[in-house]
C-alpha cells in the first residue's frame, strides 16, 4: 500500500496581527475564538478587552505575534461614545439596572453646559474603575463581586485625555469623541459627566476607532475571514504592527540573537527597537541602554513545514 500523502497543516502558520471590527454583543474572547476557528490557527489573543456593548478596533495577535502582545497593549485609544442624560445604572451603561432617573434635570442641560462639563473632565488625571470591570481585587474580578451584590473600594488609576469633544447633542442624547490613555473606562467617564451635570448619565453605545497605531479603516468584519488564505491576505506582519526601529541581522547572526548575545546597537536611539531576521520575522525586542543593549523578548523563528 502506498503511503498516505502528508497533509500540510495550517495551525499556527499565520504570524501577525488581524484588526477585527468587533461586532456588538460578542465578548472579546468570543471574537478570538471565532478568528481561531475561521483561520484554523492554534494561538491567538486580543490586545485589549472591549465590552460586549462595544464595537470597533480589536487587534488580534496570531501565531508567534501573541508573544508580542504586551508591546501592543500599552497604547493609546480613541472612541466615539453615545450617552443618554437623566439615567444612571449600576454598570454605568445601558445593559445595567437603572438606579436613578432624572428626565427633568436632563431637559435643563444645554449644549454650553455639556461642553463645559466635558472641558472640565478633559483635565482629569485619575479615574475610579467601575465595579462592572475585569480588574482583579483580592484575586477576584470586580464584575464577579458586582454580580454577587458586593461593592468594594477601588483605588483611582491614572488616566489622560488628549481629546474629549462633543460631536452631536439632541437632549437627552449626546455623542462624544475621545482620545485617551490605555486603561481608561469610557463608562466611568460618562458616569462622571452625568454627576457633574447633576442629572446622571449612562453609556448607550461605544465604538473604538483606534488602538495604538491601528485604526478603524484597517478593521475587517469577522465574516471576511472565510479561510486561512483570507486571513493571511489581511494579516499585518508583526514587525509592521510593532512599528519599532529595526536592526536586520544576517542568517549567520540569528543564533547570536536567540542566545541573547549583545549586538552593535550604536545606530539605535535610546529606547526600544526590534531585531529582525532577513525573512522579516521578529527575533527579539530590545532596548538601547547607554552604550549597550538589553533583551526584553526573544522569539524562535517559526518552523517551516
Amino acid at each position: 500500500m502506498s503511503p498516505r500523502p502528508h497533509r500540510r497543516g495550517r495551525r499556527d502558520e499565520l504570524h501577525g496581527v488581524l484588526i477585527i471590527d468587533k461586532p456588538h454583543g460578542m465578548t472579546s474572547a468570543a471574537v478570538v475564538g471565532e478568528v481561531r476557528r475561521r483561520a484554523e490557527i492554534g494561538s491567538a489573543g486580543h490586545t485589549g478587552t472591549l465590552d460586549p456593548i462595544a464595537t470597533g478596533v480589536l487587534p488580534v495577535c496570531v501565531g508567534t505575534a501573541t508573544k508580542l502582545a504586551q508591546w501592543l497593549t500599552a497604547e493609546d485609544k480613541a472612541y466615539e461614545a453615545e450617552l443618554e442624560l437623566g439615567v444612571e445604572t449600576d454598570s454605568y451603561d445601558v445593559e445595567g439596572t437603572v438606579t436613578r432617573r432624572d428626565p427633568d434635570g436632563a431637559a435643563r442641560v444645554d449644549r454650553a453646559a455639556l461642553e463645559g462639563a466635558l472641558a472640565e473632565l478633559a483635565c482629569t488625571t485619575e479615574q475610579v474603575p467601575p465595579m462592572h470591570s475585569a480588574i482583579k481585587q483580592g484575586g477576584v474580578r470586580l464584575h464577579e463581586l458586582a454580580r454577587a451584590g458586593v461593592e468594594v473600594d477601588r483605588a483611582p488609576r491614572p488616566v489622560r485625555f488628549d481629546r474629549l469633544a462633543l460631536l452631536d447633542f439632541e437632549a437627552p442624547r449626546a455623542r462624544v469623541t475621545i482620545a485617551c490613555s490605555k486603561g481608561t473606562y469610557v463608562r466611568s467617564l460618562v458616569r462622571d459627566l452625568g454627576q457633574r451635570l447633576g442629572c446622571g448619565a449612562m453609556l448607550t453605545a461605544l465604538r473604538r476607532t483606534a488602538s495604538g497605531r491601528f485604526t478603524i479603516d484597517q478593521a475587517i468584519p469577522i465574516d471576511a475571514i472565510t479561510s486561512p488564505m483570507a486571513a493571511a491576505a489581511r494579516l499585518i506582519p508583526a514587525a509592521q504592527a510593532l512599528g519599532l526601529p529595526a536592526i536586520t541581522v544576517a542568517p549567520e547572526r540569528e543564533r547570536d540573537v536567540l542566545d541573547g548575545r549583545e549586538l552593535d546597537a550604536s545606530a539605535m536611539a535610546p529606547g526600544l527597537f526590534q531585531v529582525l531576521a532577513q525573512s522579516g520575522h521578529v527575533l527579539a525586542i530590545c532596548e538601547r541602554v547607554g552604550a549597550g543593549m538589553r533583551y526584553h523578548r526573544v522569539l524562535e523563528p517559526p518552523r517551516s513545514r
